[in-house]
């Protein structure tokens, strides 16, 4: 079976080729268009998509030797994400399946990102925790089965990928700002600043990095007004660890809820070398699982993947899905 996956939620326009579990072609076209904005101009993003996605297409093809004849399915990201973007990959994606007569399926987004860890690791097993940290999402989930997952906590404001964004703004560092903070952080005293870190001695599961963001701001005004001289690098390098630790800690709380110790890590923020570090060493008790790098961020591979999959059961109706920018697994 061989199934071609598009992904165009966001400001990446990508495609890949799998074929019984293995992929044999992955391309991601990042927008840099939008650094000068330091975020995502939606409508420029749908523009991009238009401008790229079908030569992305036509060279994961030829990556993989693949002709569209020999394509069983096109599986398409339907949500979440931002609907002008989201349309443009499914109107390809539906065009595309019915000039070839095969099915089009509907991939949401964010079970994507959960099974693209089973690419390289698929002794994984049931159940499991995931973090998914992206720039839409902060939530941890339960994984029973495919199909299965519950909710156990989630942001109550922005997303980790969000904070990362408007940090590396007030910094006056580059779009976008989780790799950026990483990179400044290298060289920096993390514990040079105490940064705040919301819900820490509760014992529920949930999130809030808004008042980091205040935070931020109101120590660099600070800091300004006095003259202090400080160093960008130990900023950084305390703003990502004021982040990672608070994931880290509630991911801890998650597994002492449901007594589950296999986890993984999912989502763009996923990547980010300081987490994996804090969460190894926060839960060394427990069986980890970080997918690579390039299937942390939006990618192909992972649409492609979980179509095939949901191909194999035919449990997913064809043509008849909808575009849903607010889709989340509970509906």
């Amino acid at each position: 079976m061989i199934v071609l996956g598009i992904e165009t939620s966001c400001d990446e326009t990508a495609s890949a080729i799998c074929r019984e579990g293995k992929i044999l072609s992955s391309i991601t076209w990042a927008q840099s268009i939008h650094e000068q904005f330091g975020g995502v101009v939606p409508e420029m993003a749908s523009r991009e998509h238009e401008k790229y996605l079908s030569t992305t297409v036509r060279h994961v093809l030829e990556q993989a030797d693949v002709t569209c004849n020999e394509l069983d399915a096109v599986a398409v990201t339907r949500g979440p994400g931002l609907m002008g973007a989201l349309l443009t990959g499914v109107n390809f994606a539906r065009g595309l399946s019915q000039g070839l007569g095969i099915r089009c399926l509907g991939i949401n987004h964010i079970e994507a990102h959960i099974f693209a860890n089973f690419i390289a690791c698929p002794e994984l097993e049931y159940p499991f925790l995931c973090l998914l940290v992206s720039g839409g999402h902060t939530q941890i989930w339960q994984v029973n089965d495919l199909g299965k997952y519950s909710l156990l906590g989630e942001t109550r404001d922005d997303a980790v990928g969000e904070a990362f964004d408007k940090g590396a703004r007030l910094l006056g560092l580059a779009f976008p700002g989780g790799p950026a903070i990483e990179t400044a952080a290298l060289k920096g005293d993390e514990h040079a600043v105490a940064f705040p870190q919301a819900f820490r001695k509760s014992n529920e599961i949930e999130f809030s990095f808004s008042g980091l963001k205040t935070a931020l701001r109101y120590y660099l005004e600070k800091i300004a007004k006095n003259k202090t001289k400080v160093v960008l690098s130990d900023i950084a390098a305390s703003y990502q660890r004021s982040i990672v630790e608070i994931l880290a800690k509630k991911l801890q709380q998650a597994v002492k809820k449901s007594s589950i110790k296999t986890i993984v890590l999912a989502g763009g923020v996923a990547a980010n070398k300081r987490l994996r570090i804090e969460v190894q060493e926060v839960l060394s008790d427990c069986t980890l699982f970080f997918p690579e790098s390039k299937y942390c961020t939006d990618n192909g591979a992972m649409v492609a993947f979980l179509g095939e999959i949901y191909m194999k059961i035919n449990s997913l109706s064809s043509d008849t899905f909808t575009t849903a920018p607010n889709l989340s697994l509970k509906n």
